[in-house]
Order: C-alpha cells, then sequence, then structure tokens
C-alpha cells in the first residue's frame, strides 16, 4: 500500500468530497521530519547534560507527534463545517485556557514567562491551543458579520474588544511572542474576511505605540530591542543569544558544517532545541538548506492561499487563510529574529522546535486545512 493509499483511507474523503490537497500532505510531512532530524542533533548535547540521555527530547518529541498525527487525521475526517456551530464555545475555552496559567498548583513558569500549566506530570502550553480555538471563534464570526463589519459596535468594536481581551491575558503572563503572532493572525483573518483596511492600519498604529508602552514598563523587551539595534550593546547578557545565533547563522557557510557538526550547541547558544533550533540548522546544513526549508513553508501558505481562494464559503476561507498565516507569521519572526531582521520574541520555529503542544496544536490545525481541500471548488 502506498502512502497516498494509506493516507486516504484514514482520511476518507466522502462521496461529496474529492481528494484532499496532496501537495500540503506532503509538505507537511517533509518538514516534520526534517525537524525530527534537526531536533535529534541539536538537543544532542543539553539532553545528555541535564538528563543523561542525548536522546531525550527526540524522544519526547515523538510522544507529541504520535499525538498530532492522530489529531491530524481526526480533523482532517470531520468536516469542518461542524466547528462552526462551536463557535462561541471556543471563545471561551480561549480565555479559560489563558487563565489557567495563573492558578496555583496548575501555573509552570519557563523563563521570564508564566505560560505553563502541569497536569498529571505532563507540561501544556494553553496559548498553543489558543491560536487555534481563537481562530475557528473569528472565523465563524466574521462570515456571520460580513455584511456589519462597518457598524462600529458590531463591527470592528466586537472584533477590537474580544481581541483585546486575548491581549491582556497574554500580557499578563508575559507572552509577547505568542500575542503578536495571535494579532498579526487576527488581522490577516479580519481582512480576509470583508474587515476595513482602514481599521486594520488603526489598530496596527495602536499596537505600535502600545508596544513602545510596554517596552517602557517591561525593561526585559526593551533590551530586546536595543539588542536588535546594537548587538554589541550588551555581548555576555542582553545580547547573548542573537550574538551566539549569527555565529552559528555565519559559519555555516553556503552549504553548513555537516549534520551533527554544530559547536554553537555546546553549551554556547541558548534554547537549541527550541527558539534558536534554526541557528543550529543553518550552522549545520548552510544556506542552501535553510533557505530551501523556508522556502517549503511558503509553499506551504501558498496552498493554503489556494484552498482559502477555492473554499466552499466563507468560513472555510477565513479559517484556511488563518491557519497558513499563523503558521508563517510565526516562521518570519522566529527565524527574523534568529539572523537579526526583527527583534527576538522566544517563539518556537512551527513543526520543528521541542514542544508537544505547540506540535499537537499546528498539527490539528493543519488537519483542518486538508479537510478544507476536500471540499473546494474545483476549475
Amino acid at each position: 500500500m502506498s502512502f497516498k493509499q494509506g493516507v486516504n483511507n484514514l482520511i476518507k474523503p466522502r462521496a461529496s468530497q474529492h481528494e484532499p490537497d496532496w501537495s500540503l500532505i506532503i509538505t507537511t510531512a517533509v518538514i516534520v521530519v526534517f525537524g525530527l532530524v534537526m531536533l535529534s542533533s541539536a538537543s544532542l548535547v543539553v539532553a545528555y547534560k541535564e538528563y543523561n540521555d542525548s536522546y531525550y527530547f527526540f524522544k519526547h518529541q515523538l510522544l507529541g507527534l504520535f499525538a498530532g498525527i492522530i489529531a491530524f487525521l481526526f480533523f482532517a475526517r470531520v468536516d469542518y463545517h461542524k466547528w462552526k456551530k462551536y463557535a462561541f464555545g471556543f471563545l471561551i475555552f480561549s480565555i479559560v485556557m489563558l487563565l489557567l496559567v495563573f492558578i496555583p498548583g496548575l501555573s509552570a513558569e519557563y523563563g521570564k514567562s508564566r505560560s505553563w500549566i502541569n497536569i498529571f506530570g505532563f507540561s501544556l502550553q494553553p496559548s498553543e491551543f489558543v491560536k487555534l480555538s481563537f481562530l475557528l471563534y473569528l472565523a465563524a464570526w466574521l462570515e456571520s458579520r460580513h455584511k456589519k463589519l462597518e457598524d462600529i459596535s458590531r463591527g470592528i468594536g466586537h472584533f477590537v474588544v474580544i481581541l483585546g481581551i486575548i491581549c491582556l491575558l497574554m500580557l499578563l503572563q508575559p507572552d509577547i511572542g505568542t500575542l503578536s503572532i495571535i494579532v498579526l493572525t487576527s488581522l490577516v483573518v479580519y481582512f480576509v474576511g470583508g474587515g476595513n483596511i482602514k481599521h486594520i492600519l488603526a489598530i496596527i498604529l495602536l499596537s505600535i505605540a502600545a508596544v513602545s508602552i510596554m517596552a517602557h514598563f517591561m525593561p526585559y523587551q526593551a533590551n530586546r530591542i536595543k539588542c536588535f539595534i546594537d548587538p554589541s550593546y550588551s555581548k555576555d547578557e542582553f545580547c547573548y543569544q542573537i550574538n551566539q545565533s549569527l555565529i552559528a547563522v555565519g559559519s555555516g557557510g553556503i552549504f553548513g558544517r555537516g549534520l551533527g557538526a554544530s559547536r554553537q550547541k555546546y553549551s554556547y547558544l541558548p534554547e537549541v532545541y527550541n527558539d534558536s533550533i534554526f541557528a543550529v540548522i543553518g550552522e549545520e546544513t548552510g544556506l542552501i538548506m535553510s533557505a530551501g526549508l523556508v522556502l517549503l513553508f511558503m509553499f506551504l501558505f501558498y496552498r493554503g492561499y489556494l484552498i482559502s481562494k477555492r473554499a466552499p464559503d466563507g468560513f472555510g476561507a477565513n479559517l484556511a487563510i488563518g491557519i497558513v498565516s499563523w503558521i508563517v507569521i510565526q516562521v518570519i519572526i522566529n527565524i527574523g529574529g534568529m539572523i537579526k531582521l526583527m527583534p527576538m520574541t522566544g517563539v518556537p520555529l512551527p513543526l520543528i522546535s521541542y514542544g508537544g503542544s505547540a506540535l499537537l496544536a499546528a498539527l490539528s490545525a493543519l488537519g483542518i486545512l486538508v479537510n478544507i481541500s476536500k471540499q473546494t471548488r474545483l476549475r
């Protein structure tokens, strides 16, 4: 049985549906497999140092991948229209998940952010699931309000209030990186859903003003901006990660040092298995392979754009463009931070970095995208 036949049997297109977008499925599979290989290489040293097991992170990622594959197949089979009737429930779920991190006994701090919870010995990051649940609500709401978006109270006003609640809860953690992804993805979906470009520009200007104010009251974020402007500002403290990342990427050259040959992963580069993994990819595989990975993500966005364009309804169109925008925006923020195109925000590289919550949420979303692709209008 071929790969294509096996997947087809698992997701079973109905009589009224056609085959899924195989380019999307294969591209996702290639990125995930490449991610496993690079995670295994990048995490060897720190895994042995901290857990006396060189493959500690790799084995845990396999567990997350197993759960992610099950979720992917489930969402690929279930008609995405069914999720629309639970739209308000997804909004409540988003708010509740973000509140869980403030409950004593459940919350867990990681670095300077309190955005994790511990349940039965497992660590989860609720904000990863909020990316999808809030997107499901927003896609359904925009379809229902398509002709009322110009109305202040029922259109842009409602959108700003709901997004503002999510933003406030994210700021209290604080998790600026995930907040940026949710805000930017929401604006893309709002525009595709029929929102006024003037309203979107106004929100962007307000967001820039808010970031400026936050930088004043949150020294940690202010230092990230200073490091972006001048990496030599504090080489051994605040700008340590960006400097080590630039060394890693630069030393990789065109073809890289070779798989497993990274020097920066030997306790020089922080978070090598998480948000810094692209620096190790650049060092070990070089410019050509790193650019190839970026092109794969861009192709993923292109396939999602086509699915959105050919979706049978507004809900499907909003949801499809939202899913691929979320993933590509996160890729841009992660890689942009690693190569100093923008300030670092500490977000993982989708489908690549270590983290069961992130992998499960991303594969669930891509499963929904596959289901939409089975119902698109054929040219």
